[in-house]
């Protein structure tokens, strides 16, 4: 029996753009004597379709794009993840499925039983559970259909729910010796080897072997790193799908196989997700370029590397502009790394404007000494000179804001923060040198001088990031204690050694900050809890 695994990244809604992957796959699967097509969750219509699931004429152009991969399926036995209308009683009216195809026939559907709401997820707000497991039978084979979820609880990997059911164990009576899992499981760091454990463990239990199609690619916000898998029915890995991009995985399940050991770098992948989430959210909106300010900090020449790798250096534009307070060590230093990587560099000095400002405001702000206010001003005015250059030649703007400043609110709004993309708001400051070392690991790409020099906006004389902020290892373990494992401020205290009262503080500030994280752009997702998507909190609330 060969099975082709296909790891597809669908662009969500492109109903034809879709379609004619899932029917080249079909060819391809043609040309290498394939018996059986396992594609993801939701192929059809990209994951996550969001609300437009709430549209009836979504679902209603599907249904004949389905048709159509029907008519393509000849001499093939094919699993599509797809939306189905729910024709019987229940609460909502659809289902998520995977169509159960067969040389030209639309056998059935396998509908997910298992329906996450939580994090990223918010499956019960569209659809329906499936009621119940069963074969598919096709030469010689029982094949047993599993869509993401139900396959987790299982493993002990599902967080904050405790379904009633377990798809796993009903498939035993049913006894299949094969499993197909459909799964759209979106990327975090140091997560990916987690999907081969929760294979392995159904496998185990079954006693055959577990196929799993990934979802590759950006949508939004989330990153799918692909990965698909393949274990035997003693549990060991066989085959593991490329990550980070396409891949069509042809498994032999009647050839001898040998062990595939899963060897990863968690820095290198948590790049190549970022890499990948810039590359899918320009070019599937349609642009090629991007801009961002280049000041000489860490930040900015993080995500001129990744920008670069992600759009070719020919359509990256970087700006510096400096200030009465910028440092003659960071002009260089931008104009320096912009030189090594290749990309466009121009220089906007934004004394000018500044002056402007001030004298209109001079008035206004008589017998009131300096502060935070003229600080923002010159972020303002970068942002504004961002989005104008944004505006004229047609780049979406590259914001530099990483997780921590966006944790503590040390941004400005309609400054700093202006831009269609947040590359690294998912990014502590301490994965922000680590990632610039492992860029330099070979070669100095990122200037020395940028990694060693100490944090600062350069907005007044002197100004260092340590003045107004704890060292960012301690904000750090505060938001991967807090956000990420709803530890008490007490918990992070004791588990890190920190005088409570700063968590405290640290905290509150977390929570002051939420009005303006919900006014920033959208940033990609790489860590298990991320400010944006998945994570819900009231601006306004008197718990803390």
């Amino acid at each position: 029996m060969r099975v082709l695994i296909s790891q597809l990244n669908p662009i969500i809604g492109d109903l034809e753009g879709n379609t004619q992957k899932i029917i080249q796959t079909l060819d391809f699967a043609r040309e290498k004597e394939v018996d059986i097509v396992l594609f993801s969750e939701l192929t059809l219509c990209g994951y996550p379709p969001e609300d437009l699931l709430l549209h009836p004429s979504f679902i209603d152009a599907q249904e004949k794009y389905l048709e159509r991969i029907i008519r393509a399926s000849s001499r093939l036995m094919a699993f599509v993840g797809v939306v189905r209308r729910n024709r019987s009683e229940g609460e909502k009216p659809i289902f998520n499925s995977a169509a159960v195809i067969c040389d030209g026939q639309l056998l059935g559907y396998q509908d997910k039983r298992l329906l996450p709401t939580y994090d990223v997820f918010d499956e019960r707000r569209y659809f329906e559970p499936g009621s119940a497991s069963q074969i598919w039978e096709y030469k010689g084979m029982r094949i047993g259909v599993l869509i993401c979820e139900d396959i987790w609880q299982h493993a002990g990997y599902v967080g904050y729910t405790q379904y009633q059911k377990d798809p796993v164990l009903d498939l035993l009576p049913l006894e299949p010796n094969l499993v197909l899992n459909l799964s759209a499981s979106p990327y975090q760091f140091q997560k990916p080897d987690m999907r081969v454990k929760v294979c392995s463990k159904c496998a185990r239990t079954l006693g055959v072997p577990v196929l799993m199609s990934c979802q590759v690619g950006g949508n939004d916000q989330i990153i799918f790193d692909g990965h698909s898998v393949y274990v035997d029915e003693k549990g060991n890995l066989r085959q593991l799908g490329k990550g980070f991009e396409e891949d069509q995985m042809l498994v032999d399940l009647d050839a001898p196989a040998c062990p595939a050991p899963f060897n990863y770098d968690p820095v290198e992948d948590l790049y190549e997700a970022l890499v990948l989430g810039v590359r899918d959210y320009l070019h599937k909106l349609g642009f090629k370029k991007g801009c961002l300010g280049l000041s000489g900090g860490i930040d900015s020449a993080l995500v001129a590397c990744i920008a670069r790798d992600a759009l070719g250096k020919e359509n990256v534009l970087a700006i510096s502009m400096p200030s009465r307070y910028s440092s003659e060590g960071s002009k260089k230093d931008a104009a320096e790394l912009a030189k090594r990587l290749g990309i466009e560099f121009m220089e906007i000095p934004i004394e000018t404007p500044f002056e402007a400002f001030l004298e209109v405001l001079s008035p206004i702000f008589a017998g009131r000494a300096p502060d935070t206010t003229e600080e923002n001003l010159q972020a303002r005015i970068r942002g504004t000179l961002l989005m104008a250059v944004s505006n004229k030649f047609g780049h979406i703007v590259l914001s530099t804001g990483n997780k921590s400043e966006m944790g503590m609110g040390y941004c400005t709004l309609y400054g700093d923060m202006c831009g269609g993309l947040g590359v690294i708001s998912d990014v502590t400051k301490e994965q922000v040198y680590l990632l610039c070392r492992w860029i330099n690991r070979n070669e100095e790409i990122i200037p020395q001088s940028i990694i060693e020099k100490v944090p600062s906006a350069e907005l007044k004389p002197n100004q260092k990031d340590s003045d107004t902020l704890p060292p960012y290892e301690v904000i750090d373990k505060v938001i991967a204690g807090y956000v990420e494992e709803y530890y008490s401020p007490e918990e992070i205290a004791k588990k890190y050694n920190l005088p409570v009262d700063v968590v405290i503080d640290l905290v509150r500030r977390l929570h002051r900050a939420e009005y303006k994280r919900r006014q920033a752009a959208p940033g990609i997702r790489v860590s298990k809890k991320a400010f944006r998507v998945g994570r819900r909190y009231p601006i306004v609330q008197g718990w803390m």
